[in-house]
């Protein structure tokens, strides 16, 4: 191909749009490895005639531009061809969460009006049933075999003209509907276009210093708006991106693809560098050529992320954003991480969560939407141009969540006088306790400091005294024979009285959503069934 004819082909489609970023990579690094999972790879020019072939089927069934793609499905290579098709074609993707309950399956997938539902093997029954229930889904399309009466994506696909196609997206159009993680209630679709999200993208790329190949193991569900949207931040620098199936996090076989694939990324939750530390051999894996550990999702117990920094060095960083607003609100860079070396004084940043990224604007007000004074605790809002256009067909929630721009995604926070931005809890976390507010991110941070404690979640749960009291729910590392008189007398040691955990439950494990983030609504649950109260 001529320079003259690249240069000219390379003008097709509008720079606002993931489709220009597609098809400039299938033309600029046309056999470079964009996506690997297991033994299967793909290249950029190979995803781009993937993706084509992809919307030429969806148009031959009747879907136009703006309609709903839905997919329910854990990590593989065919999911993103519909994320692109969705990209390129000026479809709306939304992705479901494979470990909801029936119930909660028909309200999300009734509620984002999805014409067509493509499926993972592992759940084309539920998909089958689901399509029985809710008319609205006209198209099943399955990613392994397909019985009869479903669409069977190879074959479906396969034969097709791979063209660039002739309806193609805009930057103003929608494309993502991703949910809100319904810890907090019934789950919210927040819709961001093409524009928004490259916005985004291009804020992620630059944070990290991205360069073309480097490699990223994905091990974030692609339905999760943090996972999703950074993966592209790869794309986007021609990078490329290893898939993990996410079925279930297995630290050892992650550990062991970080060091076969000499991936320069991963993107974790506290939980993973946890299961991380704790592997009896995790000093036998080769990670130098790692360049960036990045966290987000929940916040990271300092103890934790210090003992990480002590065996890996100064690759970590930390991102902060919601569903709402992007996942690149707030960024701890490398270099702030870098300060094991200096006072306690200083060391206190790796509490927080670092400052406003590029292009975005970050205040703390109070109920009367009042901006705080440093150390004042108030609700976190934000303004950029990747805060998502509102709540899918929820108008009411909408108005109520942004105000005159500024987004609010529920949580509250304080900044200090270098403004460095805290995150102190979910604003529906927040324990009264005897007329205290109690912030349960700060007991946990005490908590982790023991030696005995692998995960940590504190709740507040009826008392009769207190109305609300002070509750820790704890997991032991293996082996470990703390008690909860233990731990709580731990906690009075370090915190104000009131603050300490009045009682302690110890269990295996704590439940988490696919993206490693505790439900306390579940944990909650047992303790308020039946009450006025609504957790």
């Amino acid at each position: 191909m001529s320079k003259k004819f690249l240069l000219k082909e390379l003008s097709r489609y509008d720079i606002g749009t993931y489709a220009d970023i597609i098809y400039r990579n299938a033309l600029l690094y046309a056999d470079e490895e964009a996506f690997k999972y297991g033994k299967e790879t793909m290249t950029f020019s190979q995803f781009n005639a993937s993706v084509n072939r992809l919307i030429e089927a969806l148009r031959s069934i009747g879907i136009k531009k703006g309609d709903v793609l839905g997919v329910l499905s854990w990590n593989c290579l065919e999911y993103l061809h519909v994320y692109g098709a969705a990209m390129k074609g000026g479809f709306i993707i939304s992705p479901f969460n494979p470990r909801l309950k029936k119930d909660e399956l028909d309200y999300v997938i009734n509620y984002s009006e999805c014409k067509v539902l493509f499926v993972g093997p592992q759940l084309l029954e539920t998909a089958l049933s689901l399509k029985q229930r809710l008319p609205g889904v006209e198209h099943v399309v399955a990613f392994g075999d397909a019985p009869t009466d479903v669409l069977g994506y190879s074959g479906w696909t396969a034969g097709r003209e791979d063209r660039e196609p002739d309806v193609y997206a805009e930057e103003n159009d929608p494309l993502f509907l991703f949910y809100t993680s319904g810890t907090t209630g019934v789950p919210r679709g927040a819709l961001y276009t093409q524009i928004r999200s490259m916005d985004d993208t291009r804020r992620f790329a630059t944070a990290l210093s991205l360069e073309t190949g480097d490699r990223h193991v994905q091990i974030m569900p692609l339905f999760h708006v943090g996972g999703t949207k950074n993966l592209w931040g790869y794309f986007f620098v021609a990078g490329s991106n290893v898939l993990m199936p996410q079925i279930s996090f297995d630290p050892a076989a992650t550990m062991q693809v970080l060091q076969d694939e000499k991936a320069t990324d991963i993107h974790i939750v506290p939980t993973h560098l946890a299961a991380f530390m704790a592997l009896p051999d995790v000093d036998q894996y080769d990670l130098s050529h790692l360049k960036r550990m990045f966290y987000a999702a929940s916040p990271m117990p300092v103890e934790l992320l210090k003992k990480g920094m002590e065996k890996w060095g100064p690759v970590f960083m930390q991102f902060y954003g919601a569903t709402e607003n992007g996942p690149n609100v707030l960024v701890l860079s490398k270099r702030q991480h870098d300060v094991l070396h200096k006072s306690l004084e200083e060391q206190k940043i790796l509490a927080s969560a670092g400052f406003p990224h590029i292009g975005v604007h970050v205040r703390i007000v109070n109920s009367e939407r009042e901006d705080c004074r440093p150390g004042e605790v108030g609700e976190i809002v934000v303004k950029s141009k990747a805060t998502m256009v509102e709540y899918w067909r929820k108008p009411e929630d909408t108005q109520q969540t942004v105000v005159d721009g500024w987004v609010s995604a529920g949580d509250l926070g304080c900044y200090d006088e270098n403004g460095y931005v805290y995150i102190v809890d979910r604003k529906k976390d927040m324990i009264v306790s005897g007329g205290e507010n109690v912030f349960p991110r700060e007991v946990e941070e005490v908590l982790h400091q023991h030696d005995d404690v692998l995960e940590a979640a504190v709740i507040g749960i009826p008392d009769p005294y207190w109305v609300e009291k002070v509750h820790a729910v704890v997991v032991l590392k293996a082996g470990a024979r703390a008690t909860g008189a233990d731990l709580i007398a731990f906690c009075k040691e370090r915190l104000a009285g009131y603050k300490a955990p009045k009682s302690v439950e110890i269990v295996p494990d704590l439940p988490k959503n696919p993206a490693g983030k505790i439900l306390k609504k579940e944990i909650r649950h047992k303790y308020w069934t039946d009450r006025d109260r609504k957790i």
